[in-house]
């Protein structure tokens, strides 16, 4: 709160210096303009404050820390000692605090690191393929030796490539750790023999059926859920021909939201036999008692493709592995934060400290 008062004090007293010298004469020169560009600001300065106070489960948000909500006093406290961040008050961008603006704006504000892939295909016994980024880090300098370099495992959300600018920001962050990552678009059960460690999870929709409803509303279906869908038929009328035998293709292609998309493609792909079982099997809060290590999940309370009544808050407090990380602004993988958010994020942060801490001091949570 003390640094974003004194960001705006400093960013009066530059306006107010820089009208003084640069505009001599006329309306402003008079002063009078000045008086109201100064007004306009301190009157803009006290809607942001008074806009961010959100509320969640009568739980307040604005001008306090992230609700951490866990199921153990243990991942709590390792949290609090080894990733801080969680601990922070976020400020979400003052002049992009809105959670569809901070989704909108995100790919385009945010700078796209260069990163250099090696592609893996693997053939699978159905005629298929799986194909695998790897980002190696051969210049690692804390793990020289590949075979003990950590790997980071990262699935990109709904459409989403191994080109995102989140995605890119993530293997930036772990190239400076020394670590390695591989990106896939699916990642099957294991069960308790995981060679997972740990895992985060990112402005996750919990309820399926609640993010569909979300989504649906007029707003939010001319801004997101016309343009995913098209970019879901884009994807598979590449492969046309193989889905043919299937589905209905021309009525796929004729979808113009992402339920209809998935009641008539993927719900059929799959085998279920209606799309309530589908967007029941595939609401990750249905398994949340069930996870095994420590899952750190970062979400807002304003996404709209994740609305706050479907957080699971109260399953996350029955398992000890689980922490849920809620911040009050954010929108979806937006988080920005700062005046000109272009190279770090909140989300960036949270992801950097936690996979560190975890790679780092993972070992002191089996002895908590």
């Amino acid at each position: 709160m003390q640094r974003l008062a004194m960001d705006l004090r400093m960013l009066s007293r530059e306006l107010s210096l820089y009208l003084e010298h640069q505009v001599r004469v006329g309306f402003f020169g008079s002063g009078v303009g000045l008086s109201l560009i100064l007004g306009f600001s301190v009157a803009y300065a006290c809607y942001y404050l008074s806009s961010i106070a959100k509320t969640l489960h009568g739980c307040w948000f604005s001008f306090q820390k992230p609700q951490l909500v866990t199921g153990g006093e243990s991942f709590s406290r390792f949290l609090q000692d080894h990733c801080p961040v969680v601990t922070e008050t976020y400020y979400p961008t003052v002049w992009c605090w809105e959670s569809r603006g901070q989704t909108l704006l995100r790919p385009f504000i945010t700078s796209k690191p260069p990163v250099q892939y090696r592609n893996e295909l693997i053939k699978t016994a159905d005629g298929g393929q799986i194909s695998l980024d790897w980002f190696d880090n051969g210049n690692s300098t804390c793990y020289v030796d590949a075979s003990t370099r950590p790997t980071i495992l990262l699935l990109p959300g709904l459409t989403g490539t191994s080109k995102e600018s989140y995605i890119l920001h993530m293997i930036h962050l772990s190239e400076e750790l020394g670590y390695r990552m591989l990106l896939l678009n699916y990642l099957g059960k294991t069960g308790p023999k995981t060679p997972l460690m740990a895992a985060a999870t990112f402005s996750v929709g919990w309820n399926t059926f609640a993010c569909s409803e979300s989504l649906e509303k007029p707003l939010n279906w001319l801004l997101f859920n016309y343009y995913l869908t098209t970019c879901l038929q884009s994807s598979v009328n590449k492969h046309r021909h193989m889905f043919a035998k299937e589905v209905d293709m021309d009525h796929v292609m004729k979808a113009k939201s992402i339920r209809e998309f998935d009641k008539r493609f993927t719900a059929v792909m799959f085998g279920y036999q209606t799309i309530d079982d589908y967007y029941a099997d595939a609401s990750p809060s249905r398994r949340l008692k069930s996870v095994g290590i420590p899952v750190l999940c970062l979400n807002s309370v304003d996404d709209v493709f994740s609305p706050s009544h479907a957080i699971p808050i109260e399953t996350a407090k029955q398992n000890p592995n689980i922490a849920l990380v809620l911040t009050s602004h954010g929108g979806h993988i937006g988080f920005l934060e700062g005046i000109w958010p272009r190279q770090c994020t909140y989300m960036d942060r949270v992801f950097k400290q936690f996979v560190q801490a975890m790679v780092e001091h993972g070992h002191e949570l089996s002895n908590m």
